[in-house]
């Protein structure tokens, strides 16, 4: 009997289950309990999917295989992913939540930005929306292309039809449950998560005698060399400039930035804090000390291969019983998952919300609304199937573009969500400018800058759309008292 399959099948009858589940259990034919749950989710809840959203399958394959092939230098993203998910759940979780209650309870990231401002106008809300519904389509169609990619390297399956199950599976349970199916399959794929990272270093230390001499091999492959480098300070301080400077994506991240707007209660954000910084910390250090072990037991090998992405992958193989195997691998699926239905909700819901409704059919019910989302959740994933399915370069074409995407939110949307929680001043027209300057530098640098000066886009895409958008502002009239009355009921200090 093939166990590892055993333990992928169980996986996936239970991430259907809770779908169904709350198809069935709900009564409510609204769009914000769809898209937000009917802002009920509880603390742990809450941490939990926000993470497991966060994290893609990059966490157990991109990550350590970057480590494994280039040395402790690329640790310093996994540290400025930590220090940048802290930071949002500081500053940020609890004054959105109570900023998207007090601007017309907006239920999407470009609808409280245009609330916020007591605008009429919808250019601000419909180029985001139209920016999120491209981009989380792209992204939705590379989770597609990992999801396929980790079962044909698992399973004796044909590509195209594991990504038809992986799509399928992922698209009826997001389809049916909405917002709370995709929290509550993130809050277990988020713990099966942490569980696989710690498991493996913690086997390899207690069952396996480590030669670190091993380290200092030059491994050779293709024409390039694989030195790596166990000192994390060596790293160039442009490397580390730019590990860093992944913190700031998560201040325009849409799909985490949706789970602060839908906590139960403002108040119930300090345990959720805990929780996900205490999740990203494990989670990261884990999967650098999987790499750092990988790099002495199966580093050659893979490298060799070219295979240094499958270093979890070979690791638990290697350690556990194909049944356990099975479900420590599982959770490559489950971070793949978790990350593409919360993008398939956020594109939807934005879509629905900021163009469908207030553009196309002003008047339409809400269970309209509710019908039309599910109908887009459908449509966004059948067009990222086949733009994940197209042949030759065009999937991995993708899977580049999205590793730029998080410098694309981070720079457009970042320092606007900022300045608009902590700015009573601040106004439409600078939100509006710097969005659009974020997006427009980022592009630029990317096209032009980002390899002949070897910096990340994020870091001058964030730094131009904030001075940009203080500056217009500071040009602008003052906001009127309708505008500063929001700002003043988000911060009044109250009871919750």
């Amino acid at each position: 009997m093939n166990f590892e399959l055993l333990a992928l099948i169980l996986y996936f009858m239970a991430m259907l289950t809770i779908g169904v589940l709350f198809f069935f259990k709900s009564k409510s034919t609204s769009d914000k309990d769809y898209f937000l749950g009917g802002r009920s989710m509880g603390p742990w809840v809450t941490a939990m999917s926000a993470q497991a959203s966060d994290m893609s399958a990059w966490l157990l394959m991109g990550l350590p295989g970057s480590i494994l092939a280039f040395g402790l230098g690329q640790a310093w993203i996994g540290i400025g992913l930590a220090i940048g998910t802290a930071l949002n759940w500081i500053l940020v979780a609890r004054r959105l939540r109570r900023f998207s209650q007090a601007a017309g309870d907006a239920i999407t990231l470009p609808q409280y930005l245009s609330n916020r401002f007591v605008t009429k106008s919808k250019t601000l809300q419909v180029v985001c929306a139209v920016v999120f519904l491209v981009c989380f389509t792209v992204y939705v169609a590379s989770a597609f292309v990992a999801g396929a990619n980790v079962f044909t390297s698992i399973f004796n399956i044909e590509k195209g039809t594991a990504m038809l199950i992986f799509a399928a599976i992922l698209i009826v349970y997001t389809f049916l449950g909405g917002y709370k199916a995709v929290c509550w399959t993130d809050f277990f794929q988020g713990i099966l998560m942490l569980v696989a990272v710690l498991a493996v270093p913690i086997i390899i230390v207690i069952t396996k005698d480590l030669d670190t001499a091993v380290l200092s091999t030059v491994v050779e492959a293709d024409g390039t060399k694989y030195e790596f480098v166990a000192n994390i300070f060596a790293a160039s301080p442009k490397e580390i400039a730019n590990g860093l400077a992944w913190g700031l994506g998560y201040f325009g991240m849409p799909h985490i930035l949706v789970r602060f707007m839908a906590i139960k209660k403002p108040s119930m954000v300090k345990k959720s804090a805990i929780v996900a910084t205490t999740w990203v910390v494990l989670s990261l250090g884990a999967v650098i000390v999987i790499a750092y072990f990988g790099r002495m037991l199966v580093g050659e090998k893979l490298l060799v291969d070219g295979a240094q992405s499958m270093v979890f992958i070979e690791l638990a193989r290697m350690l556990f019983h194909p049944f356990v195997a099975g479900i420590l691998l599982s959770a490559i699926i489950a971070a793949s998952m978790s990350t593409a239905d919360s993008q398939l909700l956020v594109a939807s819901s934005s879509f629905t919300s900021d163009i469908y409704k207030p553009l196309i059919r002003k008047k339409a019910s809400d269970k309209e609304t509710l019908w039309v989302g599910r109908g887009v959740v459908l449509i966004v994933a059948v067009v990222a199937y086949f733009i994940a399915s197209s042949k030759g370069n065009g999937a991995q074409a993708i899977m580049n573009l999205v590793e730029n995407a998080w410098a694309g939110f981070g720079s457009a949307f970042g320092p606007v969500v900022i300045l608009s929680l902590f700015w009573r001043r601040f106004t439409y027209k600078g939100a509006l400018a710097g969005v659009i300057s974020g997006a427009l530098v980022d592009v630029l640098w990317l096209a032009f800058l980002s390899g002949p000066t070897g910096i990340y886009e994020l870091i001058p895409g964030f730094a131009v759309s904030m001075v940009v958008a203080v500056v217009v502002t500071l040009l602008d009239k003052k906001p009127s008292e309708e505008i500063t009355a929001i700002f003043d009921a988000a911060t009044e200090k109250t009871e919750e």
